[in-house]
């Protein structure tokens, strides 16, 4: 195993890695699906997650990253990582980080067919989760209720956006 920081520092690049390749799939499948005729909602909200989601990360890699790393939340973190691919597979080309609303049938495979919002569980269970990698509990708890404030209202105007799909 290597060093505290080692550890530290690879987890915390391997976060950042994952949100920016993230984003760079997000924006081809956003501007696909636009181009296709679907429409955005919620877009004003949407810097406010982002905003939340980059301090959240800056916050990691400045209290976290000299942290020893606890091996048993990095195995919950790797669980939830097979989530997200699940998640990824099942949308597909739809997945994307705003709301955009397409003109066809709602994904209903996959987690999509025991959960409702299944990425923003799994968003939730990260956001507290990473920080207990690293031992750190209060940006668990600080950030677990910062996303928690900003998901009730992208899941009502998320919600109201789909009501004619569903």
């Amino acid at each position: 195993m290597p060093d505290a920081s080692l550890a530290a520092l690879l987890f915390l690049g391997f976060i950042i890695l994952q949100r920016l390749s993230e984003l760079v799939i997000a924006r081809s499948n956003t501007k696909r699906l636009l181009e296709e005729g679907a429409y955005e909602v919620g877009a004003s909200h949407y810097p406010l997650i982002v905003s939340v989601h980059v301090a959240w990360i800056i916050a990691l890699v400045v209290l976290g990253y000299d942290k020893p790393v606890s091996i048993p939340w990095l195995m919950v973190f790797a669980v939830l990582q097979v989530f997200r691919l699940w998640i990824l597979l099942s949308m597909g080309r739809r997945w994307t980080t705003r709301i955009i609303v397409a003109k066809t049938p709602l994904v209903t495979k996959g987690p999509f067919a025991f959960v409702r919002h299944p990425n923003y569980l799994l968003v939730a269970l990260e956001i507290f989760t990473a920080p207990m990698v690293l031992g750190l509990f209060p940006i668990a708890f600080l950030f677990s209720g910062f996303n928690g404030a900003i998901l009730a209202l992208r899941i009502r105007v998320e919600d109201e956006a789909l009501t004619d799909l569903r």
